[in-house]
């Protein structure tokens, strides 16, 4: 499709999904997913949701009574979302939050693909292997944890965890029963030691803000969970080095994929999400902040 933005045409049999979130005006993820429809033929529309604080209970009684075939659930409502869907992936359960519902036939459930995504990340765009290395995630939510429990999985020796309040790092329940160490650093020493990858799972250089970073080189990897802007002072640093680096935007693809898969039982038609994607980004946004969705 030429239009990345094509919307299908609605007819009896549409089936319907969206994105509950506060904001959702900037979410990507109608532009992505709409895409895909339109690539497979499918019959769906994804629209988004936006909720309110305290009416999250209502919108998911809305989702069954509605026919929403599924949503996926966006900041500030994982958590709540996962206290509120009985039925959880153990993914979902370790995170404690819910990025993706399925309305069953009989009940919803709440499912995350944050985790799952970002080991597609590292596999299929990176061709990198955690096992045996050691990570530093600048950041303790729900994205950071994601992040860790990806690695852990993939046998990661070590994980820093630098965090401006470290009252809020709490990985232990995450990373239940896998064999990393988790250690906490203090935010403005995170560079002191040498690590194989670094993720930034904060808000920190979408205004130009720089990180305490170790040396990187070559045989480094970096990932800025940002997607706007494309390029950021870390992205900018970890090339200048010489180290692979990535951003937001691979995750976000990612996860979305997985979603798509859970809610329609296709193949994601990941080359069409990525072209709406970066056509979308292209397009100039005005009074969002920034933006990481997964």
């Amino acid at each position: 499709m030429s239009d990345t933005r094509w919307v299908p045409p609605v007819r009896g049999d549409t089936r319907t999904v969206g994105v509950i979130g506060w904001p959702v005006r900037h979410s990507l993820s109608p532009v992505i997913h709409n895409a895909a429809f339109a690539a497979l033929e499918l019959p769906w529309i994804y629209v988004p949701l936006p909720v309110a604080t305290g009416q999250v209970g209502a919108a998911l009684d809305g989702l069954r009574a509605l026919g929403f075939a599924g949503a996926n659930v966006t900041m500030p409502h994982k958590g709540e979302v996962a206290e509120l869907v009985a039925d959880l992936s153990d993914d979902a359960r370790r995170l404690g939050a819910v990025n993706t519902i399925v309305v069953g036939s009989e009940a919803l459930s709440g499912h995350n693909t944050d985790a799952p995504g970002f080991e597609r990340l590292l596999e299929r765009d990176a061709g990198f292997d955690p096992a045996g290395r050691t990570a530093l995630v600048f950041g303790a939510g729900g994205a950071a944890r994601a992040c860790a429990l990806a690695l852990a999985r993939g046998r990661l020796a070590r994980l820093l965890v630098a965090a401006r309040d470290p009252a809020r790092v709490d990985v232990e329940p995450t990373l239940e029963g896998l064999d990393t160490q988790v250690d906490l650093v203090p935010f403005a020493r995170a560079g002191d030691v040498p690590v194989d990858i670094v993720v930034n799972a904060t808000p920190l250089g979408s205004l130009g803000e720089s990180l305490p970073l170790p040396e990187l080189g070559p045989e480094s990897m970096v990932v800025d969970l940002l997607y706007r802007p494309a390029t950021t002072p870390l992205l900018t640093t970890a090339r200048a080095a010489g180290a692979k680096a990535f951003g937001g935007l691979g995750l976000l693809l990612h996860q979305a994929a997985l979603s798509f898969e859970l809610w329609t039982g296709r193949k994601a038609p990941m080359p069409v999400m990525s072209a709406a994607a970066l056509a979308a980004l292209a397009e100039p946004v005005t009074g969002g902040g920034p933006s990481a969705e997964a």
